[in-house]
């Protein structure tokens, strides 16, 4: 019954199949931005494989297998990693942020607030930047606008909910701090879904990332299942699509092609790590070019 319904789940949303030789380990930013905004192509593709190819929920199964080993490496790596390293590493990447024209342009922006037990890149100074609401004269005219995120369930159902001030967020059973889901005042907080103006940024975690553009999550599909949706919004809305940024410690980039991926998975436009920024799709390269 567990293969069945396995199987069942990968015809319907899935179709992935790493042997095939259709699958390029690196896409070019032409292809990663068709992929970003064309995720689920179905199982019409399938006929481009050799007949003799494993079935989609095998590998589907395979692919899950072979990110936990990866996770598995990664996590390891990270909670071995020097503490005066890992903080050089965060001063260096939150600085290239803060001094990225796109960053500074950016007026509505969702990112994430740092874990220490799960070993995030630190977000602490760019959030306090975000909040800040830098003023010209006393005017808003510089303001930001910060939504951060509130998981919901265990069914990767997780939204983002706007806050003004660190003092917003309560620490949940998993002791990571989250949105109150209402503020003092007793009124539900901004929901990014529901809000009359696109986002600009996003700033994502994760546990590893390579140079095209792949991330690899944590296993939960909190971040991609509500990427996909936002980007759905957005495309409706006839709104620019947001910049997907990650922040990167140095051990937690890998080779080219080395993290599986689905078609749930979301790829990243820009990778921010201490060696520097790197911007992957074509909707990233633009936005460098008129420094957008």
């Amino acid at each position: 019954m567990w293969r069945s319904g396995l199987r069942q789940r990968a015809k319907e949303l899935l179709m992935i199949l790493p042997s095939c030789s259709f699958l390029p380990p690196s896409p070019s930013p032409s292809q990663h931005l068709a992929f970003t905004k064309k995720p689920l192509l179905g199982l019409a593709n399938a006929s481009l494989c050799s007949p003799g190819t494993m079935s989609t929920a095998t590998n589907l199964d395979g692919i899950f297998k072979q990110k936990q080993v990866l996770r598995s490496k990664v996590r390891k790596s990270l909670k071995s990693m020097d503490p005066s390293l890992r903080s050089q590493e965060d001063d260096a990447i939150q600085s290239l942020v803060l001094e990225a024209p796109w960053f500074k342009s950016s007026q509505r922006l969702c990112a994430y607030i740092t874990c220490s037990a799960l070993r995030e890149v630190d977000t602490s100074k760019l959030l306090s930047q975000i909040l800040q609401n830098p003023t010209k004269d006393g005017s808003v005219e510089n303001a930001k606008k910060l939504y951060v995120p509130r998981v919901e369930d265990k069914n990767s159902h997780m939204r983002m909910l706007n806050i003004s001030s660190m003092d917003d967020l309560i620490a949940n059973s998993m002791d990571i701090l989250e949105p109150a889901p209402v503020d003092q005042h007793g009124n539900a907080r901004e929901d990014v879904m529901q809000a009359n103006d696109p986002v600009d940024l996003f700033l994502l975690p994760g546990l590893a990332f390579d140079k095209s553009g792949r991330r690899l999550g944590r296993g939960g599909g909190y971040y991609d299942t509500f990427l996909r949706k936002y980007q759905e919004l957005a495309e409706e809305r006839d709104w620019r699509q947001p910049l997907l940024v990650a922040l990167s410690y140095s051990l937690q980039i890998i080779d080219d092609g080395a993290i599986p991926v689905t078609l749930n998975d979301v790829p990243v436009d820009v990778l921010v790590s201490p060696a520097g920024v790197i911007p992957i799709s074509q909707a990233a390269l633009n936005r460098f070019d008129i420094g957008l």
